[in-house]
């Protein structure tokens, strides 16, 4: 046996240690030799043990079985289908050989790998010999299940029909089928102490056959007694040390304990998981006085007492789901194939010894456990604190009978299974109800609906009462016939329908533009007073308003209730308040007058407000005499001086000068080009030229050209 590291990855599991043999990484082969030299570095990789050297596949595990003389390890897996035999004294494998086609199952014909039979997913069985492929030939149906009866040769055969086919390997030939009342079967299980054959069908039965008499011996229904009435068989296996006792596994994920002899199960044992019960085995070593029921599915395997039904301990693999397992007969070793290319290899010193080929094993173990241990709790349920409240079980909350772990809760399973049957009491209820919603919705589907377009002129006029149609259409449907009668007898109230938007009365308030509604008119606003507001500004009534609660007028209603109620009778008006709002103050007013929302500028950092406001007063901000107030109010200080003039209103005057002098020369007929200059002299007259001085008085003046 190959060992690397120092370290062994153990569990405790209900105080049972359970060893991980083979817990290091999977290296590919094709790797190249500087990065395995690499791998020296890896604590991980150098702390595993390989119990067998290759024990792997490409992609994933099939079946893995022991050869009946314990010298051979057989396993069938992909990608390429293959199989690969490896010699347990040795510790290697012996040989490989490829497939056409994926294998199924396979049975070992022999006490050694001499004699093989390979079922394979292309409706064929392959004979192998030991220098490989003998023979092989094709059966009607798909095959699913094989056994060997080695008393009469024959090579048993489940398939996807109500027949047991037989196939001699003596004579080499075909054998009539033995014929069953499933639909199709799923599992074969010969007894090895008295020869019986059992067939699980998918109706759930159970068939026995005496290979004597070629008929069926007996019949029963083995999985109605778990509640599962619709659940197949997909395991069977016989106890060869009495031979009176058989267990059958379900797709349910239940291992039912028959006495041949009843037709009642002893004991059943559920996985939890509710996944199909794979592969059962029977275990007698000399570490137990009992046998021990290993009952695998895809999640888990799970070894129990078949006769209390108590949980010894349980392996949960994290490397993929599981397919098959291989547990060496009086021993505590046993071999998983997994959906992964490794074959974990698990070892219970409390179930039995190591198998002669690994005896090292047992002192290996003790010497190389981890000090860390691992504590699981079995047959325990993981419910959160929202399942707690749905199950009405947070009063347990504190108590033995939950183990805080991590966001929640271990509970016991049974108790779980009570308390999930409790609550969903009135799951019937609920499943009407939603039954007759979903009916209700895949008649509203078949419906034939009626595409209406809407006209150009007053189309949410026209939206509005055809959503309005199509409410007291729904509300129809969902009404009883009775109450449907009751409604169609009442008269129809007059007013705009659906039928008005084509023909009709009110065909050209639909057609003609003269008649288009506007929302925003002064008679609009008068017959819809309320509707206005509360349509245009839904939001901004809530933004700039408070509520108003007097609580007088309270007390007044309180008073009026109560007098009402004297005389016994209750009254039947209710007393409508109004409801009252106040603004908040004016800068909401002036916003909701303005018909404008202050939720984004309120949103802004102070700094952008400040900025906002300044770019709002413009002009006004440069004046120092102004004063901004709340709600867009201005302050304006000025001093009342009759000297103080504008500068404004003296270039006004000018102009007006300007103007009335311009006249004044137009009027009089004179000619701007002639007449540029003015008059100099103390006179108002003179001698017109090109130059002048003029004087005060209205004396004449002097002047030359």
């Amino acid at each position: 046996m190959a060992t690397y590291g120092d370290r062994l990855k153990s569990t405790s599991i209900n105080g049972v240690k359970l060893y991980n043999v083979s817990s290091a990484p999977n290296v590919a082969t094709w790797l190249n030799p500087k990065k395995k030299r690499a791998l020296r570095k890896n604590p991980h990789y150098m702390q595993r043990v390989e119990l067998i050297q290759d024990l792997k596949f490409e992609d994933a595990t099939t079946r893995i079985k022991a050869t009946p003389d314990g010298e051979y390890l057989i396993a069938s897996g992909t990608y390429p289908s293959q199989v690969k035999v490896y010699e347990l004294g040795q510790l290697a494998l012996k040989f490989e050989r490829h497939l056409d086609s994926a294998i199924l199952d396979f049975e070992i014909l022999d006490d050694d790998y001499s004699k093989l039979a390979f079922l394979c997913a292309d409706r064929s069985i392959n004979l192998h010999a030991k220098y490989g492929k003998h023979h092989s030939l094709r059966i009607p149906r798909m095959g699913r299940d094989m056994a060997y009866d080695k008393w009469s040769c024959d090579l048993l055969c489940a398939a996807s029909s109500p027949d047991l086919y037989r196939i001699n390997m003596e004579q080499g030939r075909f054998l009539s089928p033995l014929s069953t009342q499933s639909p199709a079967l799923n599992v074969v299980s010969r007894s090895n102490l008295h020869g019986l054959i059992a067939c699980g069908g998918e109706d759930g039965a159970v068939e026995c056959f005496d290979m004597r008499m070629k008929s069926s011996a007996g019949r029963i229904n083995a999985v109605t007694h778990g509640g599962d009435a619709a659940a197949e068989v997909t395991a069977i296996e016989f106890d060869d040390s009495e031979g009176l006792q058989v267990a059958v596994g379900s797709s349910a994920g239940k291992v039912f304990i028959y006495d041949l002899r009843t037709s009642a199960p002893i004991q059943v044992k559920d996985h939890i998981y509710e996944s199909p019960i794979l592969s059962i085995k029977w275990q007698r070593t000399l570490n137990t006085q009992e046998a021990k029921l290993i009952t695998t599915d895809k999640h888990i395997v799970r070894i129990w007492d078949p006769n209390t039904g108590e949980g010894m301990t349980s392996i949960q693999p994290r490397e993929g789901g599981i397919n098959d397992i291989c547990v060496f007969p009086g021993s505590g070793l046993m071999l998983l194939a997994l959906n992964s290319s490794l074959i974990p290899s698990y070892f219970i010193p409390e179930l039995g010894p190591a198998p002669k080929w690994c005896s090292p094993l047992e002192n290996l173990t003790e010497e190389m456990e981890e000090t860390g241990q691992t504590t699981i709790y079995d047959n325990y349920k993981f419910v959160t604190k929202e399942d707690l409240e749905k199950l009405q079980m947070t009063h347990l909350i504190g108590t033995s009978l939950l183990k805080a772990q991590l966001h929640g809760y271990f509970m016991n399973y049974h108790l779980y299974k009570n308390a999930q049957a409790v609550a969903e009491s009135s799951a019937y209820a609920t499943y009407q109800e939603r039954t007759k919603q979903e009916r209700l919705e895949a008649e509203r589907c078949q419906r034939i609906t009626k595409k209406i377009r809407l006209p150009k002129v007053n189309r949410d006029l026209a939206a509005t009462i055809h959503n309005k149609d199509d409410a007291e259409e729904e509300k129809k449907s969902v009404e009883d016939e009775g109450a449907a009668k009751k409604v169609s007898k009442k008269k129809k109230k007059p007013g705009l329908s659906g039928e008005s938007f084509s023909g009709g009365r009110f065909d050209m308030m639909f057609h003609n533009p003269d008649f288009q509604i506007d929302p925003e008119s002064y008679e609009y606003r008068v017959l819809h007073p309320v509707a206005s507001s509360t349509e245009q500004k839904p939001s901004l009534l809530d933004e700039h308003f408070e509520a108003v609660t007097d609580d007088d007028d309270d007390e007044k209603s309180d008073s009026d209730a109560s007098h009402g109620s004297d005389d016994g009778k209750p009254s039947k008006k209710k007393s409508k308040t109004p409801k009252l709002f106040v603004v908040k103050n004016e800068r909401h007013a002036e916003a909701f007058h303005n018909s404008r929302s202050l939720a984004k500028e309120d949103s802004l950092p102070m700094g952008e407000r400040v900025k906002a406001m300044e770019d709002q007063r413009g002009n006004f901000g440069a004046s120092k005499d102004v004063k901004f107030g709340p709600g867009g109010s201005r302050e304006i200080s000025f001093n009342a001086t009759r000297s103080s003039t504008y500068k404004e209103d003296r270039d006004d005057e000018d102009g007006d000068m300007q103007r009335k002098r311009r006249r004044g020369v137009q009027s009089r007929g004179l000619n701007e080009d002639v007449v540029r200059g003015g008059f100099r002299g103390r006179g108002g007259g003179g001698r017109g030229g090109s130059r002048g001085r003029g004087g005060r008085g209205g004396g004449g003046g002097r002047g030359r050209r």
